[in-house]
């Protein structure tokens, strides 16, 4: 859910880095919480666990693939054990083929609003920026756009690496159908923002906090009942 709706947004910048293998682990963390009137969705959910990104260079293309092992907690009460995968593949001229997706609650690093690595160039150019820059990117959940701005953080130190910061926000219309709830139509805005971290030695996407939502109104409902839907995730490696 959380990665269908945000698409990539630094696909400005993105490219693939030719490199011949990478391991990471990940501390993964995440909340999503519901309020949509006589609906049986609930309240919070809540995730914690470890995430595990490999990457391995196959003839001019790097292919990514990412598995991830957490406790999903319902409401403060339910706990489920639950693993995910994800598989993605990107040439060097930045083509990019997706694998399988086992990944249902969107915890994988593959799946986040960043690219998952940068190439040295690119690195370079955002490492450069001076001032606060503005993007457009299209929303697949609306077919619109959203309209935001992104900036760079100063360089700091993430689990004893330097590590290039970048923060953005973005924000658009909606009106349609909740991913996921064909037969509940909204009326409002959908926002993201956050912030990612690139090791200035792999280029890998070493970590990030990103946040979505959803607030408006349910079409069709006597008293234009409101509804709000909120995705947090936090990853950090280990």
């Amino acid at each position: 859910m959380f990665a269908r709706l945000a698409a990539a947004v630094l696909i400005v910048f993105a490219t693939t880095a030719a490199i011949a293998r990478a391991d990471q682990a990940y501390a993964v963390d995440g909340r999503d919480t519901f309020r949509i009137p006589g609906n049986t969705v609930a309240g919070e959910v809540e995730y914690a666990g470890v995430g595990r990104l490999r990457a391995e260079r196959s003839g001019n293309a790097t292919r990514f693939t990412t598995q991830v092992e957490y406790r999903r907690t319902v409401d403060g009460t339910t706990t489920m054990h639950v693993t995910g995968s994800y598989e993605t593949t990107i040439s060097d001229t930045g083509g990019v083929h997706d694998g399988p997706d086992d990944d249902p609650d969107d915890l994988t690093i593959l799946k986040q609003p960043f690219a998952v690595q940068l190439d040295t160039a690119t690195l370079r150019d955002l490492s450069a920026l001076q001032r606060t820059i503005p993007f457009d990117f299209p929303s697949p959940i609306i077919g619109a756009t959203l309209h935001g701005s992104l900036r760079r953080l100063p360089t700091a130190v993430l689990h004893g690496q330097r590590v290039l910061g970048i923060v953005f926000s973005a924000r658009g219309p909606l009106h349609g159908a909740l991913p996921g709830r064909p037969g509940m139509a909204v009326t409002g805005s959908i926002e993201m923002s956050g912030r990612a971290y690139y090791s200035y030695g792999s280029t890998l996407l070493l970590g990030l906090d990103a946040t979505l939502a959803i607030v408006g109104t349910l079409d069709g409902s006597a008293a234009r009942a409101p509804v709000s839907l909120v995705y947090r995730r936090t990853i950090r490696p280990l």
